[in-house]
This record gives C-alpha cells, sequence and structure tokens, in this order.
C-alpha cells in the first residue's frame, strides 16, 4: 500500500512539475538545452535595499549508475524550479548559475537581477542528453528581496523515463548562505 501511494504522490508531482514548466517563465540561455520561454522582467537592485536574501544550493544530477558497476549508466533530465511562495511581495533572482562536478562554471542563466513576482515560479532545463554536469552537477541560486517575504521553494526533480521503466526523483535546495537586515 505505501509503494501505491509513494507512486501516485510522484506520477502526479510530475504531472504537476510538467504543467507549471509549461506556464513558468525564465531567463533564456545560450544553451540548446534550456527551452525558449519568455523571460523574466529585469530589475534594478540597489543592495542597500535589500532586507533579506539567501545563496541556496541544488544537487542535480545528470546521470546515475544502475545495477552493480559504474558500467551502466542512466542518463536523466533535470528541471529546477523556483516558486515564489509569497502572496503579496516579488522576490529578486540575483544569479542562477549551473555547475558541473568538478566546479566548473556550465552555464549562467541570470546575470542580472529579474523578478518573480508573488506566487509565480519559473524553471531551468538540463537535458538528458547533457552530461556535461555529471553526477555532481548543481545549481546555485541566489535571490533577494527589498522587503521580509516567506521563503520561495527552490528544488530540482530528476527523470528517465524508457523502455516501460521510470525514475523519478526530487532534490530539494539546501541554504548555504543566508542575509536578513535583522542579523
Amino acid at each position: 500500500m505505501k509503494r501505491l501511494q509513494l507512486w501516485v504522490y510522484l506520477v502526479s508531482l510530475i504531472v504537476s512539475i510538467h504543467l507549471s514548466a509549461c506556464s513558468d517563465r525564465a531567463i533564456s540561455s545560450n544553451s540548446s538545452t534550456q527551452p525558449q520561454q519568455t523571460p523574466l522582467p529585469r530589475v534594478n537592485l540597489d543592495p542597500d535595499n535589500v532586507v533579506i536574501g539567501q545563496t541556496v544550493y541544488v544537487p542535480i544530477y545528470s546521470h546515475i549508475y544502475h545495477f552493480n558497476s559504474q558500467g551502466h549508466r542512466m542518463n536523466l533530465s533535470a528541471t529546477l524550479s523556483i516558486r515564489n511562495t509569497d502572496f503579496k511581495h516579488s522576490l529578486i533572482l540575483t544569479s542562477v548559475r549551473y555547475y558541473g562536478t568538478e566546479g566548473q562554471l556550465l552555464r549562467q542563466d541570470v546575470q542580472r537581477p529579474v523578478v518573480l513576482k508573488p506566487m509565480a515560479s519559473t524553471s531551468f532545463f538540463v537535458a538528458a542528453d547533457d552530461t556535461s554536469g555529471g553526477a555532481g552537477a548543481n545549481f546555485i541560486v541566489e535571490w533577494a528581496a527589498e522587503t521580509p517575504i516567506s521563503t520561495p521553494v527552490i528544488e530540482a526533480v530528476m527523470i528517465n523515463s524508457s523502455a516501460g521503466q521510470g525514475v523519478s526523483f526530487l532534490s530539494p535546495g539546501r541554504v548555504i548562505k543566508q542575509y536578513s537586515k535583522n542579523n
């Protein structure tokens, strides 16, 4: 029974993320792995006006190993999802960077501050055939706000469905740096 409940949850989550990604807006990248989406509006950010912000590390897996050796590899697509959970106030994405296993910067999806409106979300995609990040890839997301807001949800979903089988899992973001004017 628990397996069935988990399966139903994962399927509903994947459908939800897929539907959300279809309507999300993101900054387009020069990378061929980034789907074309309507850019988020740019904004000028005065650092003196920032009252809260975070740097968030999100693990990404371009592939995972299966069976008994590292020779059996399954490529995964990854969708980074950033969701503003505040009903009234916007958040400002200041940077979204994708790094490989060795720590090399592979791409920068947000290079100038952009606005994510209240209750809005955006996503960034890494295709299954883009294995440049390796098994230890990650996104670093930096955001700020000029008024206190609720903490955004920043996570990634990895998926592969081939040969009649499917694998999917979530990778939650982890705050590695926090800024608050009250501190």
